[in-house]
């Protein structure tokens, strides 16, 4: 299975923080079958199942459900790394969201920020893929008050969205995540993200300035160009994930939109030690937990969105997964989140 992951500079920052509430992160580490060798490697990165397990461990040995609320009172700008950079000297934090929403890659491929319009509102719709590990609600609960308060930080005064949403159920301890989160909340939503007003949006930042915009706009470009050069498979899983729902992507035309041969993109994915059969199985992979996770889609919509021609054949890919129904695996997914909430 070909993984998706998260930058070494956030997955320092989780590690700092975990570090700071007093947990034994090296212990935790061995636990999720991390080696602490990619702290010291900036470009290092860590698969998305990894970071799951670090912590689903964490959340077991603690015993404490709501640790994904730790330290929700520092903005940790390393964590973003260029990434922060950009949006620090954005004009304003609808500019900031764009910029994370365009190159979040580079902080995670596993993670994705989408703008929508919300009413009169914007969505930030935060989106988190989890490959073969279910997704703990605390990852999810930490990377979405991680980056609003990073947002906070930026702004350098208070921002309250008009809500942030959440999919799973109403946690036992309410107060705590009004606490840590400073806005109002809305449990079992139809998405993980927040909701910002367009006075919010629009209001000057402190630290804007043009040509500092420009020099850091100008880092980002020479990481992401170094990133999706390396990574090919990165920009391929992209491509795809934004085909699916038109039906199952060809090779041939994945290799168009890269502006690329068929035979170039073949060469380019083997010397990667990947396929793009593989990359396809992965994909889908990935975004079936994403997709069950919704209680307002049916299994025969969650086919159809992975291009799938008919749900038997997203059964047959489940099992194969999952080792369990399209059915079977989301109720499992929900009975998680119902039980993390208590």
């Amino acid at each position: 299975m070909v993984s998706r992951t998260t930058s070494s500079p956030w997955f320092k920052g989780v590690i700092d923080t975990m570090a700071m509430a007093g947990l034994d992160t090296a212990d935790l580490m061995r636990a999720a079958e991390i080696d602490p060798a990619v702290l010291r490697d900036r470009d290092g990165r860590i698969a998305t199942e990894q970071m799951s397990r670090l912590w689903r461990v964490a959340a077991e040995r603690t015993g404490d459900p709501k640790i994904g609320l730790i330290g929700s009172q520092l903005p940790m700008p390393g964590n973003f790394d260029v990434v922060g950079y950009t949006m620090l000297s954005s004009r304003n934090l609808r500019e900031a969201l764009e910029s994370i929403s365009r190159h979040m890659r580079l902080v995670s491929d596993a993670a994705e920020v989408m703008l929508e319009p919300h009413g009169q509102n914007v969505l930030a719709r935060f989106g988190l893929y989890g490959g073969r590990e279910p997704i703990p609600r605390q990852r999810i609960e930490f990377d979405l008050l991680t980056i609003l308060n990073f947002c906070r930080w930026v702004a350098g005064r208070p921002i309250e969205p008009v809500v942030v949403g959440f999919i799973f159920p109403e946690p036992a301890d309410v107060a705590a995540y009004r606490a840590a989160f400073q806005c109002p909340l809305r449990f079992g939503a139809e998405f993980n993200g927040w909701v910002f007003s367009p006075e919010i949006l629009d209001a000057p930042l402190p630290a804007f300035h043009p040509m500092v915009a420009e020099l850091h706009d100008n880092l980002l470009q020479q990481r992401l160009a170094a990133f999706d050069g390396a990574r090919l498979s990165v920009r391929v899983r992209r491509e795809i994930a934004g085909g699916l729902a038109q039906g199952e992507p060809r090779r041939e035309s994945i290799a168009h939109a890269l502006k690329m041969s068929d035979r170039t993109l073949q060469r380019r994915l083997h010397e990667e030690g990947v396929t793009f059969d593989r990359l396809l199985d992965a994909t889908r992979c990935d975004l079936a937990q994403h997709y069950l996770a919704r209680p307002n889609l049916t299994t025969a919509d969650v086919a159809y969105l992975l291009g799938f021609a008919d749900p038997g054949t997203f059964f047959r890919a489940c099992k194969r997964w999952f080792d369990a129904s399209p059915t079977r695996l989301r109720a499992s997914i929900l009975d998680r989140q119902r039980r993390a909430a208590d």
